[in-house]
């Protein structure tokens, strides 16, 4: 064989063994979790029959390291959480569900507009509950990848939510990390805090609004919500403000606050008081700042990030008739798009030649190979993100 080519046959063959050996792990380690079982509160049975002829999904361990919580742009991470169709959405929501929610506002005294925002943020209110089966998933992240004894709770726990049929075997399918149903709550979550709400004796996020809606509520009950209290203040920094003030746990009064030169975003005094705030820049001293009380703290523990809680706040104040836009403007020459831009980006980009899939204003894999490489033509940075630059270059004809 022409030397040349070693290295490159050396590189096919160990590409073509990776699965077989994936798969042999996968067996070994599922059969030590079956062993586990019993103890974990799983019937052997079930475990069988849940986890015959498995195999393990290893899409889902890249996505480990890949949230975009944490590795979005904020101005283009909320421009697609909260934009004119989410809200409308969500206004249309809370017209038709008024009743349940009215309901559920007076058992939990959690405000019916977070609710329902959390709703439109993690399913997009019912469309998009996530498609990859929740045992698959769940239990490739016990056998691989960091974070394993976590990823087997939930593997265990989700076990027991169909050996106790609340959710039907076909209908559990959710994120890669395994959170589910109208509101996405983990597996062990539901456990300790899904209700059924309509009484039918099952607690069914999928297939059951008020449940999902109503577990929702009694999640961020038990997070502290402060019924009828603001999430936070957006507000204006003095001159020459040391960043390492902020920080979300770096609590201090209203009043110590206004003491440190800080007002509100138009200019007028915070209130006085000692309720405690933390301060956040999500895009540093430039841009919107926010003072984050004890509602955005409940948000916050529904996914463990900055940037998804402001999200929720947001999209919450926004439903209730609340501004579009922060009083700062986010520190970019290039905004982030909606949905409805990201799904004309996709169309023009498929006008142009480009096969990227389904038009679903998701900027997949390969939208964005689709992108860097129209930016490399244009004698831009290819670095596939869509802004509001390239939907205008893209609108432009020839």
């Amino acid at each position: 064989m022409n030397t040349l080519l070693r290295p490159l046959a050396a590189a096919c063959a160990l590409a073509a063994a990776a699965p077989a050996l994936a798969d042999a792990d996968f067996a070994r380690c599922l059969s030590e979790l079956r062993a586990q079982a019993p103890a974990k509160g799983v019937a052997t049975a079930t475990f069988d029959q849940h986890t015959q002829a498995l195999a393990p999904d290893m899409a889902v361990v890249g996505f480990l390291d890949a949230q975009p919580e944490f590795t979005t742009a904020i101005w283009d991470y909320l421009a697609g959480l909260v934009d004119e169709e989410r809200v409308a959405d969500g206004q249309a929501m809370m017209r038709e569900w008024a009743d349940t929610l009215a309901a559920i506002e007076a058992r939990y005294a959690v405000d019916a507009a977070a609710v329902v925002a959390v709703w439109g943020v993690e399913s997009n209110y019912g469309r998009n509950f996530g498609r990859r089966p929740l045992v698959q998933s769940l239990a490739t992240l016990s056998c691989f990848g960091r974070r394993q004894p976590f990823f087997r709770g939930e593997f265990f726990t989700t076990l027991q939510i169909l050996q106790d049929g609340h959710v039907d075997p076909a209908q559990l399918t959710g994120s890669w990390a395994g959170a589910f149903g109208h509101t996405q709550f983990m597996p062990s979550t539901f456990m300790r805090l899904a209700v059924d709400f309509d009484g039918d004796g099952r607690r069914d996020l999928v297939g059951s609004v008020p449940d999902a809606l109503a577990s929702t509520a009694n999640f961020l009950a038990r997070a502290g919500w402060q019924h009828g209290r603001a999430w936070g203040i957006e507000v204006r920094l003095p001159a020459g403000f040391e960043a390492a003030q902020a920080g979300r746990r770096n609590k201090r009064s209203l009043t110590q606050w206004q003491a440190a030169g800080l007002s509100r975003a138009d200019g007028s005094p915070l209130p006085a008081g000692n309720d405690t705030a933390g301060l956040i820049l999500p895009a540093g001293v430039d841009g919107p700042a926010f003072l984050t009380l004890r509602n955005f703290d409940a948000l916050f523990s529904y996914n463990a990030a900055e940037s998804y809680a402001l999200a929720i706040a947001h999209l919450s104040d926004r439903l209730r008739g609340g501004a579009a836009n922060f009083h700062t403007a986010w520190p970019t020459d290039d905004p982030g798009l909606s949905r409805a831009e990201r799904r004309e980006v996709q169309r023009l980009l498929i006008a142009r030649g480009y096969e990227i899939g389904e038009v679903d204003g998701l900027l997949g894999t390969n939208t964005r190979r689709a992108i860097a490489d129209l930016q490399r033509q244009l004698g831009l940075e290819p670095d596939g993100r869509a802004g509001r630059r390239l939907l205008e270059l893209l609108r432009r004809p020839g």
